[in-house]
């Protein structure tokens, strides 16, 4: 590798602005004076920044410069003071350059902990190393560098059009974002810019090294399922750089599963603000849209975002809706409050006079609907933030704007106060927590063998969503469970028989295990929680209830209800408290085989899911 150093090539920088030696003009009003590298990265806190990428490489600072400084100076000079989005994350002067430094420290930080390639020899590892390290840093920095490119309407002092190919800007500019911008374009546009980054010197050495070279390449064409572990890695450092951008917290970021979750949340919410929640409403609504927040409900909507996920079988949602916020609030997908919190509260005003206060979730409208999407119609009536929030983490903010900036000048005329102090935070977030230390709402999801069989990860990859019947009753009943849990055995919703699994077969029929089968129908099923409330129950005592009624379940010959079963596993043996149904057909047209790790106890004492 250091073959490229021995060469003694220059690396030849980009032009800084006013190469020709003349001063650049003064800057007219909304204009910009375009800067050169050295100025653009010359702050504190980028400075801090470049200092912790060098270690984080391990090389001489000639090295440093040759291989990483020269790129991250010719990034500067085309980010300029440009913003990474225009409401989401990092929309302030500078957040283009802010975010690609952050997620190149981040990346290189998780790059540390990987020994690629996967599967060689470990001299093969180290042959290929410092290829890894480069393409690693290198894929960070350019993972959104194509936004400068379609996302961007530049305009110089002059009245010409600036495009990034045509090299650093010599005039003052101005920029707005383009209205008909596709949302996703930008992945795919990093090809036309990061010549202008990696030098044919660069690209010539790591070209040498197909492995981290090919997922490059994926990367910077926003191919990331292609990427492997490089694409893995620009994901965690994305998501971290994020969160603390938007006031979460880096570090459970930066531990959350590995693909899907931020989209299923992120489409989840799309689906309900489609088909499900209703906005704008004179008084019963789900949320309120004004011209530039959305405002949800906080308890309408976490409560539905859940059910919809667990239906459609994706594991990890957390029952808990204050865990719920956070995860929400970790993957960027809230507007944080002044003081880092998920929840907002205020008062909604109709134009008919009609007032009343709630908890929100507060989200940018564009990260629901897309550029040129149809969206409802802003509400004409107003909404504003309450001081006196109360115990519960309510933020309590004074004097907040209740909308987000109408324009991409006034979004980004000042740094948001929190960025320069969040340099410590974001460098510390480095020692993730191992799998058993992270939280388990965002452990990665993993079968075991340590009591009942294991259903092979095929026979669950694509869940099939058949509604329920047409005569099934829509409202919570023992019969909708009994439809419910049918359905979601069918389509593979509900495993039967694996290590958490909430139905078994045993005894040659079936066992519910209580009360976990009742809660997560009811998080399934919100309605249920407003019918146990007028019936001093819990939600998931009050489906229990009903599905007794239906007297589908054997008792005891002492008349309890619940059976227990003793699970056996290879290391250790735990008990199961259930109900047996007196018919597995209820359920099955085939009874599956028993579970061999499952047996049932004769005579088991009365427990706490009995009613």
């Amino acid at each position: 590798m250091f073959s490229l150093f021995r060469l003694r090539q220059k690396f030849p920088s980009a032009p800084v602005a006013a190469a020709s030696g003349q001063e650049a003009p003064e800057t007219a009003k909304g204009l910009t004076r375009p800067e050169s590298a050295a100025a653009l990265l010359a702050s504190p806190r980028r400075q801090r920044l470049l200092e912790t990428i060098w270690q984080y490489t391990s090389l001489s600072r000639a090295q440093f410069v040759l291989l990483y400084q020269h790129p991250l100076e010719r990034y500067a000079e085309l980010a300029q003071s440009f913003p990474a989005s225009e409401n989401h994350h990092h929309a302030y002067p500078g957040g283009m350059l802010d975010h690609g430094l952050e997620a190149v420290a981040c990346a290189l930080k998780l790059r540390q902990a990987r020994l690629l390639p996967v599967g060689v020899t470990p001299e093969e590892q180290a042959a290929q190393s410092e290829a890894w390290t480069a393409a690693t840093a290198y894929a960070a920095l350019l993972h959104d560098v194509g936004k400068i490119a379609v996302d961007l309407h530049v305009e110089l002092a002059d009245g010409s059009l600036w495009h990034p190919w045509h090299g650093p800007m010599l005039q003052p500019y101005r920029f707005r974002y383009r209205k008909e911008r596709e949302y996703r374009l930008h992945s795919a546009a990093a090809g036309l810019l990061y010549c202008r980054i990696l030098t044919p010197a660069i690209l010539d050495w790591l070209s040498a090294y197909p492995a981290p070279w090919s997922a490059l390449l994926y990367v910077l064409a926003g191919q990331y399922e292609h990427a492997g572990a490089l694409g893995e890695l620009v994901i965690q450092a994305d998501r971290a750089s994020v969160a603390q951008a938007l006031g979460g917290d880096p570090s459970r970021a930066m531990v959350a599963p590995r693909h899907s979750l931020p989209r299923q949340l992120l489409d989840g919410l799309r689906y309900l603000l489609k088909e499900e929640l209703k906005l704008n409403q004179p008084q019963a609504s789900d949320g309120w849209l004004t011209q530039d927040t959305l405002w949800l409900v906080s308890k309408t909507a976490s409560d539905k975002l859940r059910a919809h996920l667990l239906t459609q079988g994706i594991a990890g949602i957390p029952a808990s809706n204050a865990t719920l916020f956070d995860l929400l609030q970790d993957h960027g997908l809230l507007l944080p409050t002044p003081d880092g919190k998920a929840i907002w509260k205020a008062t909604v005003t109709g134009s008919n006079g009609w007032s009343n206060t709630f908890t929100f979730l507060r989200l940018s409208p564009a990260l629901i609907w897309e550029v040129g999407e149809e969206r409802p119609q802003p509400f004409a009536g107003t909404v504003m933030v309450v001081e006196d929030a109360p115990d519960e983490a309510l933020a309590a903010p004074a004097d907040i704007p209740v909308t987000a900036p109408a324009s991409i000048e006034n979004a980004v005329d000042s740094m948001p106060s929190n960025v320069s102090d969040g340099v410590d935070r974001l460098l510390e977030l480095f020692d993730v927590p191992s799998e058993e230390e992270a939280p388990e709402e965002i452990r990665p999801q993993q079968k075991t063998t340590e009591a009942v069989q294991t259903i092979p990860d095929t026979a669950i990859a694509e869940p099939d969503h058949t509604p329920l019947p047409k005569n099934t009753p829509q409202e919570p009943s023992g019969e909708h469970f009994i439809a419910w849990l049918r359905q979601r055995i069918a389509s593979r919703v509900l495993i039967i028989n694996d290590a958490k699994a909430l139905v078994h077969t045993v005894a040659d029929t079936v066992y519910l295990a209580s009360p976990g089968i009742f809660q997560r129908y009811a998080q399934e099923n919100p309605k249920v929680s407003t019918l146990a409330k007028e019936d001093k129950l819990s939600d998931w005592q009050w489906i229990q209830k009903r599905f007794e009624k239906l007297s589908l379940h054997r008792k005891q010959d002492n008349g309890l209800n619940i059976w227990n079963c003793e699970v056996a596993g290879p290391r250790k043996t735990h008990r199961l408290h259930g109900y047996l149904l007196k018919d597995p057909k209820c359920l099955f047209d085939e009874t599956p085989p028993n579970n061999p790790y499952l047996s049932i106890l004769q005579g088991a004492e009365k427990t706490k899911t009995e009613p």
